[in-house]
């Protein structure tokens, strides 16, 4: 029998919090490497699970593959693959060392002649792709490719043979944008916001986030989507969003947006976790695996998100 007067059992707020939630998600649906990502990020895990995880991913030749971006399947070595791999590298402090320096040989070995990445390199036909990801012989250089991949190597302060070509593809490319669409422009922000020159990187990001504005590739208001145009080729309702351009406050992307703007944003990705605990995929679903992979990877990046606003996820 309890004692008279003995206080209760405490009760858990966090258990209607979004982490709470998405902890759950994680458990049920993720694969080893995003389970480890969300402990280190949200549960006081190490880097080190982390990285082991992710050596799965890794090739031979220094690259990531093994549908590591879930739109690409096969094993083979990819752009898009390995630019993800630094993400997570970057993220729990470990994009340095003779990992980095195999990754640079092997961004070398597939470049385009101008020094820069195409988004998908031939050796992927043959294998399972998004209908949305073609594949060419003879691929060009892309930003959407590109950027990040120089962006976090220059925030890294990795310094490589590779970097001085493609950093001046990604300042031309980024100086020559006139029409974008929203993935291309994130890509360029990655670059803006690591890139060495403070100063053009400024005058960069002012000019893109005026094309961004002008040209409507940001959704300003959530409750009104149906008068927000999706770009060309984009699924219906993937719409993009002012958070999504600026994923921390420190992004030079932050200034394209008011205060207003910004907290619309964030109120509707707080509103946007679903049922089971994740957050939805905007892009294509074009089977069911690649679905079922990819949501535990945007749900962290959306707590990632809004805990670097100082919103409480619990």
């Amino acid at each position: 029998m309890a004692e008279t007067g003995a206080a209760p059992l405490p009760q858990t707020p966090s258990a209607r919090s979004p982490l709470f939630r998405a902890e759950r998600f994680v458990w049920l649906t993720a694969r080893v490497l995003e389970q480890r990502r969300f402990e280190y990020h949200f549960l006081n895990g190490g880097a080190d699970p982390v990285e082991t995880a992710l050596d799965a991913y890794r090739n031979e030749d220094g690259g990531y593959g093994h549908a590591l971006e879930p739109d690409l399947r096969g094993p083979v070595s990819q752009p898009l693959h390995t630019g993800h791999a630094l993400r997570v590298l970057d993220a729990i402090g470990r994009c340095g060392g003779q990992r980095i320096e195999r990754v640079c040989r092997y961004l070398t070995s597939v470049s385009a002649p101008d020094g820069a990445l195409p988004a998908i390199h031939p050796s992927q036909r043959g294998y399972p792709a998004a209908p949305f990801m073609p594949i060419t012989d003879d691929p060009p250089s892309e930003l959407l490719a590109t950027g990040p991949v120089v962006g976090l190597l220059h925030r890294n302060e990795v310094w490589h043979a590779w970097l001085f070509r493609a950093t001046d593809f990604c300042w031309q490319a980024v100086d020559s944008l006139e029409k974008s669409h929203p993935y291309e422009v994130e890509a360029a922000v990655a670059f803006l916001d690591s890139v060495p020159d403070r100063s053009r990187a400024q005058a960069a990001a002012d000019r893109l986030g005026r094309l961004v504005r002008e040209h409507r590739l940001v959704a300003l208001d959530p409750e009104r989507l149906d008068s927000s145009p999706v770009a060309p080729g984009y699924a219906p309702g993937e719409h993009h969003f002012p958070y999504d351009y600026a994923r921390t406050p420190g992004s030079l992307a932050r200034a394209w947006f008011t205060d207003e703007e910004m907290t619309r944003s964030l109120d509707f990705l707080v509103s946007e976790q679903c049922e089971d605990g994740g957050w939805p995929i905007r892009q294509r679903a074009w089977a069911p695996g690649t679905a079922l992979e990819a949501r535990p990877m945007v749900t962290i990046e959306a707590l990632r998100t809004l805990k670097a606003y100082g919103r409480p996820i619990g």
